[in-house]
């Protein structure tokens, strides 16, 4: 059973949470994602959280390490005769939505969206359904299965949008935008049979399709497509050439932007 912790969400486009940890209590993240911790919180890096032997452990773990994961979680426990507090932030522009396992059983999200849980959460890997249509459906990929009954926290870039599909209906998301779904939607990768829409369109060769019934969480912009905007406007790619003033580079010099 998982511990019961209590929280608070900082923040609006550059969110953290800090979590109140009562003695004894604990809670596990992703490696990298501890913002600050008080007086009295061990941390302490964990295989898994899930019971089981050395085998099931290192099998796991040789999942998470396929998928580029870090080999450990990191449990920080509240170690002190009184309350205690730590936080994780968000590792870019976005919101941190909080899910009670209670109320959605297992959550499949998107590889690295998970950020934090209460301890006894378990987090594996989990794979579509078609493997090939997997492998080349970029982030539709890899997937965080999330179990349990108490707090997890996902975080998402750009705007969260939260929707409620019934028995049998059907939604089509771009891959990068999907952030998480209970376990009962049904999910596939499909491909984009309109090749010259697919290359010419921007929308890319694959989608994924979601039959509910079921909860989804949606993200505005994926880290995926903020990078590659980034690297399209670095002047070494070609990019950010006559912006920001009517007479280009020599705007930027006048305005102290760029140096001779």
């Amino acid at each position: 059973m998982a511990h019961e912790i209590d929280y608070q969400i900082f923040g609006d486009d550059m969110q953290f949470v800090e979590v109140e940890l009562d003695p004894g209590e604990a809670v596990i993240s992703e490696a990298g994602a501890m913002m600050y911790m008080r007086e009295g919180i061990k941390m302490e890096a964990v295989f898994s959280e899930k019971e089981g032997g050395i085998v099931d452990k290192l099998f796991k773990v040789g999942k998470r390490m396929l998928t580029g994961e870090s080999m450990f979680l990191v449990e920080y426990k509240n170690e002190s005769s009184k309350k205690a507090r730590t936080a994780f932030a968000a590792p870019y522009p976005g919101k941190i939505i909080p899910v009670d396992l209670k109320l959605f059983g297992t959550l499949l999200c998107q590889k690295d969206s998970f950020l934090c849980a209460a301890k006894g959460a378990d987090i594996d890997i989990a794979f579509t359904k078609k493997f090939g249509a997997g492998l080349f459906g970029g982030e539709g990929f890899i997937l965080q299965k999330i179990s349990g009954d108490g707090l997890v926290f996902v975080h998402a870039g750009g705007t969260v949008h939260e929707l409620e599909l019934d028995k049998d209906e059907k939604l089509r998301v771009d891959t990068g935008c999907l952030v998480a779904f209970e376990e009962k939607v049904d999910y596939n990768i499909e491909f984009n049979a309109d090749l010259k829409t697919a290359l010419f369109g921007g929308e890319g060769l694959f989608f994924v399709n979601l039959t509910g019934p079921g909860k989804v969480f949606l993200q505005s912009l994926p880290f995926s497509r903020l990078a590659d905007r980034i690297y399209k406007a670095m002047p070494q790619t070609g990019g950010a050439r006559g912006e920001g003033s009517i007479l280009g580079g020599i705007g930027r010099i006048l305005d102290g932007d760029n140096k001779f």
